[in-house]
């Protein structure tokens, strides 16, 4: 890999705030890996020595809850980081993330990392600042498991995958219906089930794989009727 400082700003604009001192520091403590579709990026309980900031792609995030369940927490995008926790004493992955379209992923060396995070405050508020906003969505999580029906958790989880967000991603093209499914934390079963209901009703079109909000205020109120 060329370690160039194109490479290091690794298309994310807090990291050409770096200064030529810490840009060094990154080129030295990090490797860029491409990971191909459906290959593993990292597994749940594995030692965790790197950050990863997704510099091309899309990952699938994930829990491993048992041998044949998963629930899916968030997609990672171009500029994301993942296992931004193992910064702060977390030595294995809390979970799993597998490519779903091939993939560049920037592995930072954790340590060099934190040592940026404490010399630069500008830096380090706006990596916060960009993560926070995780914790939004792992509450809805834990909202859908714990109150919600099975529509008002399929309703959840298209809103999440058909926001703005993922707009130039083709997000349902690298879905297959389990892992919607998973997103729900439901039945795939459930899931097709709903998706027609939710057709039926004209609140969503189908386009092979792709699905179509067409109705975004009845499935705001299933998601929030839960």
């Amino acid at each position: 890999m060329d370690n160039n400082k194109g490479d290091t700003e690794i298309n994310m604009n807090c990291f050409q705030n770096l200064g030529i001192a810490d840009l060094e520091i990154i080129n030295e403590k990090k490797k860029q890996v491409t990971f191909f579709k459906d290959e593993t990026v990292f597994k749940q309980g594995a030692f965790a020595p790197h950050v990863l900031f997704v510099n091309q792609g899309l990952v699938r995030v994930y829990i491993q809850t048992n041998k044949n369940k998963q629930i899916n927490i968030r997609l990672a995008k171009k500029g994301d980081l993942i296992a931004f926790s193992s910064i702060f004493g977390k030595d294995t992955y809390l979970y799993s993330a597998i490519a779903l379209k091939d993939s560049e992923i920037c592995m930072i060396d954790k340590e060099a990392l934190k040592e940026l995070l404490w010399r630069n405050p500008d830096f380090a508020m706006q990596i916060y600042s960009k993560n926070c906003h995780n914790e939004n969505r792992y509450i809805d999580i834990i909202r859908n498991i714990s109150y919600k029906q099975m529509r008002g958790k399929l309703a959840s989880a298209l809103l999440y995958l058909s926001s703005e967000k993922f707009t130039d991603e083709n997000v349902y093209e690298c879905l297959a219906r389990q892992n919607i499914a998973d997103f729900a934390s439901i039945s795939v079963e459930s899931a097709v089930k709903f998706i027609k209901e939710f057709e039926k009703e004209g609140i969503i079109s189908l386009d092979g794989k792709k699905i179509l909000i067409q109705d975004k205020k009845s499935l705001d109120e299933i998601n929030l009727r839960g």
